[in-house]
């Protein structure tokens, strides 16, 4: 079983990645993640970053650019339907930000994205997507640093038009270095579950590093995916948002360490740190405690608490102060007989997209 990969020159270990979610991954989880882990979780990559609205790119309007010096290795991920812009984009990124490489979208369902011909719109028009792998790689060999090209992509747009095979020829061709398949449809959504039979397929005919994303959300589901398929290594999303502690556990094992089982007490000593994180960042006082929350409702489903006290506890309260005064009667209280055992969440799926009229996006282009 693989343990590590290589992206060019880089050596990524462990061979982890935390999948780029937009609205959920900014630099504060990001670096949360990375400091739990003790600094040893692979590759950390960008909200995705929007090239369509821009008729001239500006590093200035996105904030997804931003990120710490701690979070190298650190890949930037832009989407969008327009093969110059996004050469642009990738190019002004690159020189001014050096990022370790840039990623290209074709995964995103989101209606918002897909619909418009961008994210996982491109499974539709696979020689647009071919375009714009060729027209960023150019850009990135022109630049003044040239740094390795990736794509994010999904097996097909529905069960009845999986491309992956003929996407994975194509990144090949047009020089990605690396290529993170996500098990799912664009019809999918996050719903169902990832289908990891062709993430495998593409992993046995690939030339380069591939890495399966999808349902990853305990260590022992990391080797069986690793052993099973053949990947690179794998890319966690959902299972990092109900336990930011497993890219750490998935690198004690590869180092040979036992596992060890978490306090809920332990789990809570997380919210100080993660609340510095945001408004080191700029958050507000409450626009942070919003974030807390929404990781309290995610770590809450690891505890044994059938009574879910703990969650209506912080959920509840209405002031930062109030939460951190709330956590530590907690932590002094009915916590400290708690463990936390994320690992054992079956069900993480969100919603199955709606569907899409296709075809009239690219009108005039």
């Amino acid at each position: 079983m693989l343990k590590s990969f290589k992206l060019r020159n880089l050596e990524v270990f462990p061979n982890t990645i935390l999948s780029p979610m937009d609205g959920v991954t900014d630099a504060p989880f990001r670096r949360l993640c990375r400091v739990l882990s003790g600094n040893r979780m692979g590759l950390l990559v960008s909200e995705f970053v929007p090239t369509d609205g821009d008729a001239v790119f500006c590093l200035d309007g996105h904030k997804q650019l931003k990120f710490f010096p701690e979070e190298r290795p650190f890949g930037i991920q832009i989407f969008g339907r327009f093969p110059d812009r996004m050469a642009t984009a990738a190019k002004k990124i690159a020189e001014a930000l050096h990022p370790e490489f840039i990623e290209v979208n074709a995964g995103c369902p989101a209606p918002k994205v897909a619909g418009k011909g961008s994210g996982s719109g491109l499974l539709r028009d696979l020689p647009r997507l071919q375009e714009i792998l060729h027209d960023v790689r150019a850009a990135l060999d022109s630049s003044s640093v040239n740094i390795p090209l990736t794509l994010k992509c999904r097996i097909g747009w529905d069960d009845q038009s999986i491309n992956v095979m003929e996407t994975l020829k194509i990144a090949e061709g047009e020089g990605v270095e690396m290529l993170t398949v996500h098990g799912r449809t664009r019809l999918q959504g996050y719903n169902g579950l990832a289908n990891w039979d062709w993430i495998g397929k593409v992993a046995a005919a690939a030339k380069i590093p591939v890495i399966g994303n999808g349902d990853v959300n305990s260590v022992a589901n990391a080797r069986e995916r690793l052993e099973t398929y053949g990947v690179s290594g794998v890319s966690i999303g959902r299972g990092a948002m109900h336990n930011p502690w497993i890219f750490g556990q998935i690198a004690d094992a590869w180092e040979g360490k036992p596992p060890r089982q978490m306090t809920a007490t332990e789990a809570l000593d997380v919210f100080p740190l993660y609340y510095k994180f945001k408004l080191e960042d700029g958050a507000t006082e409450m626009s942070a405690l919003g974030r807390l929350k929404q990781l309290a409702a995610r770590l809450c489903k690891g505890f044994d608490d059938p009574t879910l006290t703990v969650r209506q506890t912080l959920l509840t309260a209405q002031t930062a102060d109030e939460f951190f005064d709330r956590l530590q009667s907690l932590r002094e209280g009915i916590a400290r007989e708690m463990t936390f055992s994320p690992e054992n969440l079956v069900n993480l799926n969100g919603a199955k997209e709606t569907d899409l009229r296709f075809g009239d996006q690219f009108a005039g282009r």
